[in-house]
Formats: C-alpha cells, structure tokens, sequence
C-alpha cells in the first residue's frame, strides 16, 4: 500500500519557515492578540448572518438556509504565480468558446476523430435548437469559473470548468469587504490585487455583448428563479451591485419582437440577460412546457439576435466531465499550443479498459458523475466503507457512460484559524472570467473553497466547506 503523499503547505515551508508570499501577513499576524483575532472571527460570522449571505441545501430540511463559513487566513498568491495562472486560464477560456462555435456548427474537432460524436449525440446537455445559431459577438461564455487544485510550487491542475452558470462571486466579493472591514491596517501593510469592481467590469463586459438593436446603453438584466434557490443572494447581491433589473420569470415577456421586462411606465426592452435559470426553463415553448421560471417565446427572439442571453444556451456542455477529459485536445486543436494548464488525470468509465482499472481500484480513487456538481453523486474512495465501495461499485457496472474517475489528490493546504491557533486545511480555487468581444478579462484572485474538517477533501459549502478571501499580490 503506497503511502498518502504530503500536501503541499502554501504558507510554510516543510522547516516551519514562511514563504515569501506570505511574509507581510505573517509577520502582521504575530504582532496580534490571539483573543482579539478569535472575537473578530465572531464578528464576520455576525456581519455574514446580519448581510443575509447563506445558501439553500436542497433535500435538507425542505432547503434549510445555512451560513457560509468564512476563514479570515488569507489564500495568498503572487503576482508571478498569477501572471503564469492567467495565461494559463485565459488559454483554456478562449478554447472552451471556440469549441461551442464548433460543436453547434460545422463540428470540425468530430470530423477529425479528435473528440468521439457519441459525447456530443448523446449528451443531454447538447441543444439542438442551438445549431446554426451564432449568439451576438459570438461569445458563449460570457462568464466562466474554472476550479483549480495546487498539488505543489509551481503545480496548478484544472480540477472542473464551469462555463454554464458558474456561482460563488457574491461571496469572493463579500469576503474581501469582511476583511477590508475588520482589518484595514494590514491592506496597508501587503499591497493586494483588488477585486471590488468585479460588478462593475461584469456590467461593462455584458454591454460589451449586446445585439446590433441596442442603444447606446444596453438594457441589462439578472433573471433569477426566486427567493427558494441556493444562490438567490447572489443574484440579488450582483444586480444590486451592477445597477441592474432583478427580475423573474413573470416580470417578462415578448413585446412587438422584444424580450421586456415590467416597469412602472409599462414594458421596457431588455438587450442582455444574465440568466441564472437552467436552459430546461428558459423557455416553456421551446424546453420543458410546465415551466414558470422562463420567458415564452424568448428562444424565438434569441434566434432573431435581438437579445443576449448570457451564458448562452446549451453551453452546459462545456461542463461535461467526460467532455473535461478531453480538454487537453480541444486547447490544442482550437490554438495551435500546447495546454498552459493541466488536466487532472482521468478514466472514462464508458471505455471498457478504464472501467476494469476503476473498478479494481474504486477504494483508491475519486469517481464522479459527469454531470454532477456540488459534491454530490460521488465516491471518495480513501474515506468510503466497503459497504459505500460496493454500493457505488454497481452503480458504475449499471451505467458506466455516467462517470468519470481521478486520482485522489493531495490537495496544498492553508491553515485557518481554529480555537487552538492556525491548522492547515485543504483548498481550491474558482477565478472568474469575464468575455466579450473587446477581450478576456480574469479577476485577480476568486473564490477560495476551504475543506474545515480536517483530512477532509470535499470543499463545496454544500458538504460543510468554507470560504476564504484569495489574495493576489501586487509587484
């Protein structure tokens, strides 16, 4: 039995030694008092409670809102982690775009037998009302959040691309307003990337992809399924935040060839719609009928190009984990280079051979549904029983298309704070990414997702993870 490999410690060297990215927090932090850092801890919880910033977890008490944990130990990156980081992101966002152009046109990446159709013909996340449509400026992607792991120095891994719908900026935001809030002193002291005029650079992004018909100041706004979704805050936080119309499904409708939306003075046309809906109830006439979260008859309208719809429909496949296993030959085929950023390794269970492999090696490896999302429907095989081992093992042999599996790996670490001083824990990262026609635009930083418990790799708050403020220093 190979023993676990150790995590790599972003703050400390194996020594104890700080590293230099962390010098100027760490030599502020031990000029504080141990009691006041705690009372402070307490504080932000109230300040998060007080803001209304919790999420919903569904099946749990009929959607229980629950408080996000927040960790006030910074995740700090520098600028020369970064600058490297960004290219790498940016890289693989230009490719996912050109991808969904190609899969929804002439689908040359098939023809060439570098991606097998059946990924896409089979796919329920492949719209084929989004055939032949090219959506305004040809961008799909409008924002995207790719998760990352760091598994040493200079080692960032691409663990999962999100170009669908991707959530978490409201907290990215709110923890660093937390931070500058209780300790404005030390943003004095370490010279930190902002990140506070993210809605401001989302707004601009989305005009930047409005059609042809609208003015000099395109109409943007949010449509959110309501106040019962996890991310209701968020939605409600960012249309706050870009001066935007939040607005439901029933505050629109079609109005002489326009999506409008209600207003006091009647109906207002809309040039951009940041949709927080899933594309099944985007539009009764033309998804799923019975649904009221949608526009009727928008689709009609998107086809005509007089409405953005961000992200574009369909896009949801980008998100695909089996398509994700292919992401190193989809970069190269749409630029011509090499991937900046890796992949983590990956079995397709749908291939006989990788299924055997998987299957006789289940209590070793983390095996995951190719559309799931959130922590759910997976096996970590190191913390499961033979019992759960079992279970998920005939599960796999029922319907192996359906996952995919990877390595467990050892995730770096960053400590937190807990009631007997800092305690490393496992973490990831969501940068966010804004497209549009005038370029690609990466917020310094993102969403830090912590594991609390300790040994723990499961960071999504839904699993019981925090958040973290991510850091990326200025030179």
């Amino acid at each position: 039995m190979s023993s676990k490999p150790a995590s790599y410690d972003e703050m400390f060297y194996p020594n104890g030694a700080v590293r230099p990215g962390y010098a100027g927090y760490c030599h502020w932090y031990g000029q504080q008092d141990p009691s006041v850092l705690r009372r402070k801890s307490q504080e932000a919880e109230s300040f998060f409670r007080t803001t209304g910033i919790t999420f919903n977890v569904y099946g749990d008490n009929a959607g229980e809102e629950r408080l996000i944990p927040f960790d006030m130990v910074p995740r700090i990156i520098t600028a020369a982690e970064w600058r490297k980081l960004s290219r790498g992101i940016e890289q693989r966002v230009r490719a996912l775009n050109a991808f969904l152009h190609d899969i929804y046109h002439r689908q040359e990446i098939i023809r060439s037998g570098r991606l097998p159709q059946r990924l896409i013909a089979s796919n329920a996340a492949f719209l084929a009302q989004m055939v032949g449509l090219k959506p305004p400026g040809g961008v799909y992607t409008h924002i995207v959040g790719i998760d990352l792991v760091r598994t040493g120095p200079d080692e960032f891994m691409v663990l999962e691309d999100n170009a669908r719908t991707p959530s978490g900026v409201s907290y990215m935001l709110e923890n660093r307003e937390t931070m500058m809030a209780m300790f404005p002193e030390l943003f004095s002291r370490v010279q930190v990337c902002p990140v506070q005029d993210y809605p401001r650079r989302l707004a601009a992004s989305l005009a930047a992809c409005a059609p042809p018909c609208a003015g000099d100041r395109p109409v943007v706004a949010v449509l959110t399924p309501g106040i019962y979704n996890s991310a209701y805050f968020e939605h409600a936080f960012l249309a706050d935040q870009m001066g935007a119309e939040l607005v439901e499904g029933n505050d629109l409708r079609v109005v002489d060839g326009r999506v409008a939306m209600r207003t006091t003075q009647g109906y207002q046309p809309i040039d951009v719609l940041y949709r927080r809906v899933d594309d099944e109830f985007l539009d009764p006439l033309t998804f799923n009928p019975t649904s009221i979260l949608g526009v009727p008859g928008i689709m009609d309208i998107y086809r005509a190009g007089k409405i953005t719809i961000a992200n574009a429909p369909g896009t949801g496949i980008a998100d695909d984990k089996a398509i994700y296993s292919f992401m190193p030959e989809i970069v190269e085929f749409y630029t011509g280079e090499k991937p900046l950023l890796q992949n983590v390794p990956t079995w397709r269970c749908s291939e006989k051979d990788s299924l055997a492999y998987v299957l006789d090696n289940l209590a070793e490896l983390v095996v995951k549904e190719v559309h799931g999302s959130g922590g759910y429907g997976m096996l970590i095989g190191p913390t499961s029983s033979k019992k759960e081992i079992a279970a998920f093992a005939a599960k796999l042999k029922a319907k192996p298309d359906n996952y995919i599996a990877q390595p467990t790996l050892a995730l770096s670490t960053v400590p937190i704070m807990t009631k007997a001083g800092l305690a490393p824990r496992h973490v990831d990262l969501r940068p966010f990414v804004l497209v549009s026609p005038k370029g690609i635009d990466i917020t310094p930083g993102g969403l830090t997702r912590v594991a609390l418990k300790q040994g723990s790799l499961v960071v999504n708050s839904s699993q019981g993870g925090g958040t973290k403020d991510s850091w990326v220093l200025e030179d």
